[in-house]
């Protein structure tokens, strides 16, 4: 058998020899001076093909880390132009100086409230300051009480009440005490209105001139002194009344009252003091000088053998400031006084059930339920709700409490119109004294109390409450303090303002001597200045934020100066017209200040509190 190629083509065997000649004759044939050049570019190529022109990579030592050097400039320009796109945008948006949102602008009680303050600053007794910003005013009542022995420099400084230059020291502690309760409730939006300063300047001005009106240093008195300046009833002496001049001009006697019985004056000064105490928190050597005073005209206003009203047969004092009785000043006076050193056998005397019962609480008198600087029940009722609503001491003071609560609501029944406990006036007013004449500061008090009021259910979450079978939100209480301040601005028949200065169309012969006698230099005898009361030219000195005392009821007004009754304003009305303002304004935001008032009030129970009362209304 044969072998075979299976791969095709023939199957050869060669021999050795054969090999070794053919591999000779390959070596012969090579040109050996070729092996010894060097190929040029085209000989390469044809010998070894395309040739790839590939570039070395670069590299950047970063110190920590190296990388490409293309890597890196990708990265640095991509950075580069991250920053131009989106970061520069952002830096000068960021440097363009951003235009501050526009104030709220100030609605009507709130450019009421300006000048109703500056009516304090126009009644300054003493010497001025310099920014007190009242042109025609100068200092005045620099020999005031200078012939007493223990007071150091008299009694200078306080506040003249009304268009005379009487200093009356029992609606002067109430004005004060009025307005610490509006700091102490709206704090914030007094400073909303660039005014928290100068309402604190106003309190300061007062209480430190009724810390004058006793031995303030001591922790017992037997007297204070009551009055600084006289107006008897058809006087032919010199006096405040007989007499028509400037305060800057007086140059007659100016007797000081002094009262060794005072419950009612005693007590209002405490609560003054202790109102004040709480709004001065931020100074605490004032704030506790305040204290030490309140405590001490406590003391003396609760002294058993000297239980007499402070104006009881003083005929300098009865016919203008008459006190009615004390035990609603008790009241008024132990709240402030609690507020102020939350003191526990404070709390206990006004809750025990003696003290409404002889202050006539509960008998619900119309009359009794009107707040004013001779009737303090309303506010105290109000301010000891409060601290049931708020703070709920619980036993044994819950029951007492209550009985506060339930009168404050009838009381505020009282201000809604379907239930003719008061008459109105055809134009919408209120006629809480009556129809008797100076209505207005009557109404402004109401006023406050009940926005307060509705402030204070709000607070706690309350919607209303109950008058018998009706239910009555707090938008009703809103409703008519608005209604009645709308009044005083101008939403009456008459289409006036009873603010000096507010409005168009206000009084302009305000029964005013500063105001009605111009200052060019002359000093006007003691008589000499009834030719300007006299004069049928309104007042040459703007005393603005002065309320006048309002209509008569039938809503007719006498813009006058003789006619006192319409147009005479005093440091208690405007005091109401303050408190009414700051509450309904809502420029400075709303609501109330819930616990400043209990900053002084200790925890009653420190170690397991009761659960909260369940709200009765």
């Amino acid at each position: 058998m044969y072998s075979a190629n299976h791969w095709g083509g023939s199957f050869e065997i060669a021999d050795g020899a054969h090999e070794a000649e053919d591999d000779h004759s390959r070596n012969m044939d090579v040109d050996r001076g070729s092996l010894s050049r060097r190929l040029d570019e085209t000989q390469a190529s044809w010998l070894l093909g395309p040739q790839e022109n590939k570039k070395k990579d670069k590299y950047i030592d970063l110190g920590c880390v190296v990388c490409k050097r293309k890597l890196f400039w990708w990265v640095f320009w991509g950075i580069i132009v991250a920053f131009i796109v989106i970061g520069l945008p952002i830096i000068i948006a960021k440097s363009i100086p951003k235009k501050k949102p526009a104030p709220i602008p100030p609605d009507a009680y709130a450019n009421a409230l300006h000048k109703a303050l500056m009516f304090f600053n126009a009644q300054k007794s003493g010497k001025l300051p310099k920014n007190n910003g009242v042109p025609w005013r100068g200092d005045s009542g620099l020999t005031d009480g200078s012939d007493i022995t223990d007071v150091k420099g008299g009694l200078v400084g306080g506040y003249y009440d009304a268009g005379d230059n009487i200093k009356f020291h029992f609606p002067m502690a109430f004005s004060m005490t009025l307005l610490s309760w509006t700091v102490i409730e709206y704090s914030e939006k007094y400073k909303a209105l660039g005014e928290y300063d100068h309402v604190r300047d106003i309190i300061k001005w007062g209480t430190d001139y009724l810390l004058l009106t006793f031995n303030s240093s001591s922790t017992s008195i037997n007297k204070m002194y009551s009055q600084v300046g006289t107006a008897k009833i058809n006087s032919t002496t010199p006096d405040d009344h007989y007499c028509w001049t400037r305060p800057e001009d007086m140059d007659y006697d100016r007797p000081v009252q002094t009262a060794s019985s005072a419950p009612d004056l005693g007590a209002e000064v405490a609560a003054a003091l202790a109102a004040a105490s709480i709004v001065f928190k931020d100074d605490p050597t004032y704030s506790k000088k305040l204290v030490r005073g309140a405590t001490t005209a406590y003391k003396f206003a609760r002294n058993g053998g000297r239980r007499q009203m402070y104006s009881k047969g003083n005929p300098a004092i009865e016919p203008f400031y008459n006190s009615t009785g004390y035990w609603d000043e008790y009241m008024w006076g132990a709240a402030w006084m609690y507020y102020a050193t939350g003191n526990t056998s404070i709390l206990q005397f006004v809750t025990d059930p003696e003290l409404p019962k002889n202050a006539k609480v509960s008998l619900m008198i119309p009359d009794l339920s009107v707040f004013s600087w001779d009737n303090k029940r309303p506010g105290a009722e109000l301010l000891l709700t409060r601290l049931r609503i708020m703070l709920n001491p619980g036993y044994p003071y819950e029951e007492s409490l209550l009985m506060y609560n339930n009168v404050t609501q009838l009381t505020m029944c009282m201000a809604i119109r379907k239930f003719n406990t008061f008459n109105w006036t055809q134009g919408g007013l209120i006629q809480l004294n009556h129809g008797r004449a100076q209505p207005l500061q009557y109404t402004m008090n109401f006023a406050y109390l009940a926005n307060l009021y509705a402030d204070y259910l709000d607070a706690i979450n309350v919607p209303g409450w109950y008058c018998g079978p009706n239910y009555f939100s707090s938008s009703n209480m809103r409703s008519f303090a608005k209604s009645q301040v709308d009044y005083v601005l101008g939403n009456n028949p008459k289409k006036m303002s009873y603010i000096v200065g507010y409005g168009k169309n206000y009084p302009k012969h305000i029964h005013h001597r500063g105001s009605s006698i111009p200052r060019d230099g002359t000093k006007y005898s003691c008589t000499g200045g009834f030719k300007w009361r006299d004069s049928k030219n309104p007042n040459p000195n703007l005393i603005t934020g002065a309320m006048a005392p309002g209509p008569d009821k039938f809503d007719g007004f006498i813009d006058s100066r003789k006619n006192y009754s319409y147009t005479e304003p005093t440091l208690a009305g405007n005091a109401g017209l303050v408190a009414a303002l700051i509450s309904l304004t809502g420029t400075g935001g709303k609501g109330i200040d819930k616990n400043t008032i209990f900053s002084a009030v200790p925890p009653l129970y420190p170690s397991t509190p009761p659960p909260p009362a369940a709200w009765k209304p």
